[in-house]
């Protein structure tokens, strides 16, 4: 029987979230319905109220989410009701060219939930990324459900569903980072932070962490970065290349998503060395960098899609290290809310007072 729930809806472009009344309707084949426990303030999410995704508005946003599977529908194996799960945005279809080759993290068919949510007037809701978790329950594809030990606090758990499993993974993933590499960071934000753990983890020398604010390089600091650059008032290519010998960087992770940021990464890398964007652009920038320095520099130019990371495998092993005492997950929550403090979480973002508010229902 379909059920009514409160959710936090954006009506239109850059028109102010609302808590409304939404349709969940039974879960169908392959489908699961999950009571959200946490759900992380994404930029994503903002990107979504200002239409900088898509126009399909209303959508029911939230997506960096954990919560407990509350009933699944036909053919569903993967989890149970009960289940304490984190959900994630690229469910793999295990049977496109990407899977079969054995990268799933590149599949090429994610799915999501048949079934559409609605507004209680019946209008049709886009979930933000295919979840929509600002919500005390949500559908989804029982794919986008990844179970976890259920002894993790919910609101350390679902961030690993979007920012810092991107961050992360643009490290360990995408960019590979090994033991005694040299690093640099662009933007420290939640996913430039995360990068840093990231490469922290995987055994890096030296990690530089690059960014306009003092305030959020401190914070990189306590999150393992060897060195800061204020990049307001110093050349941030010059810095690297002081730091590492001359030489630049061995990984250098974008984590802005703007063309001059990405060019200052590109010739912050050592020859050979690699870059990897993770933050995300808009449609409409442009880059342009000579083909000779592209070619003459060597290397690679990576791109990473959720931190290239495969949600079976990656999410129960980071909430493994984070109990370990190893990572501390908690430290990217800056706050905990309710569902009707969306709003000033987007306006708190914008002035870089947090690295992550989480709504806790």
């Amino acid at each position: 029987m379909a059920q009514q729930v409160q959710g936090v809806v954006a009506p239109g472009r850059n028109e102010p979230v609302r808590v409304e009344t939404i349709t969940i309707p039974d879960p169908g084949p392959g489908e699961a319905v999950v009571r959200i426990q946490a759900c992380g303030v994404c930029h994503t999410d903002l990107h979504y109220k200002q239409g900088g995704i898509n126009d399909d508005f209303p959508f029911l946003l939230g997506h960096e989410a954990s919560g407990v599977v509350e009933s699944v529908g036909d053919g569903v194996t993967e989890v149970a009701a009960g289940d304490f799960v984190i959900l994630n945005w690229r469910a793999v279809c295990g049977k496109c060219r990407a899977c079969l080759r054995g990268r799933p993290w590149y599949c090429f068919d994610t799915h999501n939930a048949r079934q559409r949510m609605t507004l209680a007037d019946g209008r049709e809701l886009a979930p933000a990324l295919g979840i929509g978790a600002f919500a005390e329950k949500t559908l989804v594809a029982a794919g986008q459900c990844t179970k976890v030990d259920p002894a993790v606090a919910p609101a350390v758990a679902g961030l690993l569903g979007c920012g810092v499993m991107a961050g992360i993974g643009a490290a360990i993933n995408t960019g590979q980072v090994s033991r005694g590499d040299s690093v640099a960071v662009i933007g420290c934000g939640g996913v430039g932070d995360a990068a840093i753990v990231g490469a922290r983890l995987a055994g890096a020398a030296k990690i530089i962490a690059v960014d306009i604010d003092d305030r959020k390089l401190e914070t990189a600091t306590s999150m393992g970065a060897t060195h800061t650059v204020n990049s307001r008032s110093t050349d941030p290519v010059e810095a690297i290349r002081e730091l590492t010998g001359g030489f630049g960087a061995d990984v250098v992770i974008e984590a802005v998503g703007r063309p001059e940021t990405y060019q200052q990464a590109f010739y912050a890398r050592d020859l050979a060395g690699t870059v990897v964007l993770v933050g995300v652009p808009t449609p409409e920038m442009k880059l342009e960098l000579p083909l000779l320095d592209i070619f003459g520099r060597g290397g690679a130019l990576k791109s990473s899609w959720y931190g290239d990371c495969l949600p079976s495998r990656d999410f129960p092993m980071l909430i493994d290290l984070h109990q370990q005492g190893r990572i501390d997950l908690g430290a990217f929550v800056t706050e905990t809310i309710g569902l009707g403090d969306v709003e000033k979480a987007f306006a708190r973002m914008h002035e870089g007072d947090v690295l992550r508010s989480v709504v806790v229902l």
